[in-house]
């Protein structure tokens, strides 16, 4: 018998059915994986047999024996508690923002009945999962980690109690290539040393190669083919599968054409970034070390590196929502002030989109409000009416329908979240996007549809993009040129194609043999 088993498993929500006749089983030391498009159920179909989303599941639900379909509520509590380890989409909503580093892997350790664990082990648990200078890590909170990092210290809280499952929902969505396959091995070392079952949920079918031993594929809340993981990736026998493998950007797939870019609109001189040293320790941390770049009008810039390489340390001082320690930033030719000295217009030209697309929208307001914000601060001469038809072009220019505006940023999929995202950074006319991981929490398809959004949004406005990535060759289907960064420094930049095939610093032979 398999330590977690689902069969004809159906989700309803308010009487609409989102899942429907699911089946697949998990074995100790074993790995099932889930992949499927933006909204397909494969996050329903993981989290809702535990209780864990609006859903009302129905049919055959066991893991280690107990009937998780019948169970009240306190035994889905102690399921959750004692069997079953749990690592989310979001890991910036998912971590509780007050609590540091230390106290949340504390409480994760003790859910199970565990005694208090010493400031060494909690230590042990960040180095496990190769996060760098744990025993800072343990009194930083959330917002100061990069998504990587943050999704390092989901997955330590999630092994913490000695789980017998562990439910992982897109856990390398957040990393870079290289260290999506340091997450994948570490998962199956645990998999191999405790007997742990994974149910894992996931997009990058890379990751999924060599790792899964199951793959069920999903669409619209059904299963569209199962089978072992190498066989349907080798040889997928759905179009639907197809596509999806086929939407993975590859680095030898033919290049774009791309727009001739102008004149120089912004450059960045000798920036460096510095942050104090969290709890009692002296001294300050070099983020960003005299970082230099341009982007030209028109033109997109590929800022590259791995998880805490300062890429997006340096993305939010230009956008001017992160401190500049010293050096500047030029807008054509003109140093700009810190964002409280801005003017609006200066505010106005520069926009960013940020990594995670759901956690970046007011959870408590509607799409309309979240899209007319800017216009709100930046254009008080707007009056409402103004302001409301100003975002019905913008969701139409994202490719969204009209009545999405009324809806809340929990109803919406993670693609349809960056997509509101963009329209919100669109509806102020800006010049320069500054876009950090636009792509890497979403599916390949989704993923796909984003950048081409992009590109058609760049031609038709003129825009320049700022993509901050950590995938090269998502990179590629969309920039010009590429500045890669490594522990806060610019180590290398260049035409984009010229950087690939012949890359001279090891962080970006790293990278380019990880795509």
């Amino acid at each position: 018998m398999s330590l977690y088993e689902i069969r004809d498993l159906a989700v309803d929500i308010a009487g609409n059915r989102l899942v429907d006749k699911v089946s697949l089983a998990v074995d100790a030391g074993q790995c099932t994986a889930i992949i499927g498009a933006s909204g397909s159920g494969k996050s329903l179909t993981c989290l809702t047999p535990f209780g864990l989303t609006p859903g009302v599941a129905s049919g055959l639900i066991r893991l280690d024996g107990i009937d998780l379909a019948s169970a009240d509520v306190g035994q889905l509590s102690d399921a959750r508690r004692k069997l079953a380890g749990f690592v989310f989409q979001q890991p910036l909503t998912a971590l509780t923002p007050h609590l540091t580093v230390g106290a949340q892997l504390q409480e994760a350790t003790m859910q199970a009945g565990s005694a208090r664990p010493t400031r060494a082990e909690l230590v042990r648990q960040l180095e496990r999962v190769g996060l760098s200078r744990p025993d800072e890590r343990l009194d930083q909170f959330p917002h100061r980690l990069s998504g990587g990092e943050r999704q390092r210290v989901m997955i330590a809280a999630a092994i913490a109690h000695g789980p017998r499952l562990l439910i992982a929902d897109e856990p390398t969505s957040a990393l870079d290539a290289s260290l999506r396959a340091e997450i994948m091995t570490l998962l199956d070392q645990l998999r191999a040393e405790q007997g742990l079952a994974m149910l894992l949920v996931s997009h990058d079918l890379a990751s999924v190669e060599g790792h899964a031993d199951q793959l069920v594929v999903m669409d619209k809340g059904r299963v569209v083919e199962s089978g072992p993981a190498a066989d349907i990736i080798a040889n997928p026998a759905e179009e639907y599968t197809r596509r999806l493998i086929a939407a993975t950007p590859r680095l030898d797939e033919p290049a774009p054409e791309l727009s001739q870019p102008g004149d120089i609109l912004l450059g960045t001189r000798d920036v460096a970034v510095e942050f104090q040293r969290p709890g009692w320790r002296r001294g300050r941390i070099s983020a960003v070390v005299d970082a230099s770049i341009t982007v030209r009008q028109g033109e997109s810039l590929a800022l590259v590196g791995g998880s805490g390489s300062g890429k997006s340390t340096l993305g939010r001082a230009i956008a001017g929502i992160g401190p500049v320690t010293q050096g500047k930033i030029l807008w054509q030719a003109s140093a700009l002030p810190q964002r409280r000295n801005r003017t609006l217009e200066m505010r106005r030209s520069i926009q960013p989109v940020f990594q995670d697309p759901v956690a970046s929208l007011d959870p408590q307001w509607t799409v309309i409000d979240i899209v007319t914000e800017p216009l709100r601060n930046l254009r008080p001469d707007l009056d409402r009416a103004e302001c409301n038809d100003s975002a019905r072009q913008a969701l139409s220019d994202v490719d969204l329908p009209e009545e999405f505006l009324t809806r809340m940023p929990a109803s919406l999929s993670g693609g349809q979240a960056q997509r509101v995202a963009i329209a919100r950074a669109m509806i102020a006319s800006p010049q320069l996007l500054v876009l950090d991981e636009a792509t890497s929490a979403l599916d390949p398809l989704v993923g796909a549809e984003i950048l081409a959004l992009l590109a058609r949004l760049q031609r038709e406005n003129g825009l320049s993009l700022l993509f901050i990535t950590h995938d090269i060759a998502a990179a590629r289907r969309l920039c010009h040129r590429i500045a890669v960064m490594d522990d806060g420094c610019i180590v290398e930049t260049g035409d984009i194609q010229a950087v690939i095939d012949h890359p001279r610093h090891p962080a970006t032979q790293r990278l380019v043999a990880a795509s």
